[in-house]
């Protein structure tokens, strides 16, 4: 086929233990989806149905090895979120809960780096969160671990630090929304296609990185990924 441009290279991901990588398709996130999260962005942790946002393919960064992202134009607020992600293997749509984990191809580590000020000031002006969310490399993704070898974890300690001192601590069981749901409730609105990424939420505890901050996230099991802002 002849493009008219140069087509965009396709973001990908290690998988453990595989040779072949991970193709990411598109990102999902769901917001709020720790009750003290919630409360610290000063929201009620109410069990309303989730919301999602999106952020770009090229927001994915392989941070299988130490990886770095670029301190973000236009904010003086730049935060981590480290969160549990679910790679999709198999589409759908109208999945049911109780068959949803059938889609899931694994579950890595992963940080929704946001330009919180933005974000605010947007939310604040009932504006879309696009420039304080949705931007490229805002998405370092440790190794894929496939489901087939780890299963479906539903309790797991998550953490980070930066430059050694802690920041976020809490367990993936306090998921407001387990993964199950959050993608049923997902494939009523959209049709998910192999490829898919979902980011599960945050938990409390997110702040602010400068330039040559060392970020180190994990969560039990998924192993860690050492991210560094660059300027």
């Amino acid at each position: 086929m002849q493009y008219a441009v140069p087509p965009p290279q396709l973001p990908t991901l290690s998988v453990a233990g595989r040779d072949e990588r991970f193709p990411v398709n598109r990102i999902f996130c769901v917001g709020r989806n720790y009750a003290a999260h919630a409360r610290e962005m000063g929201k009620d942790p109410d069990r309303d149905p989730p919301f999602f946002f999106m952020k770009p393919a090229n927001a994915a960064v392989d941070a299988t090895q130490k990886a770095t992202v670029p301190y973000p134009p236009k904010t003086a607020n730049y935060h981590h979120e480290i969160e549990l992600v679910v790679a999709i293997g198999k589409g759908g749509r109208d999945i049911p809960v109780d068959g949803a984990l059938e889609h899931v191809y694994g579950y890595a580590v992963g940080l929704d780096m946001t330009r919180r000020d933005l974000q605010l000031e947007a939310r604040d002006k009932g504006r879309p969160w696009e420039f304080g969310k949705s931007f490229a490399l805002s998405a370092p993704v440790g190794t894929v671990h496939r489901a087939q070898d780890i299963g479906h974890p539903s309790e797991a300690a998550i953490s980070l630090t930066v430059n050694g001192q802690p920041r976020q601590a809490s367990d993936i069981a306090k998921l407001i929304w387990s993964v199950s749901e959050c993608i049923a409730h997902l494939s009523e609105y959209e049709t998910l296609e192999p490829g898919d990424l979902i980011m599960t939420g945050t938990p409390e505890g997110v702040n602010a990185v400068v330039t040559g901050d060392e970020m180190r996230g994990a969560i039990h099991g998924l192993g860690e990924i050492v991210v560094t802002v660059t300027a």
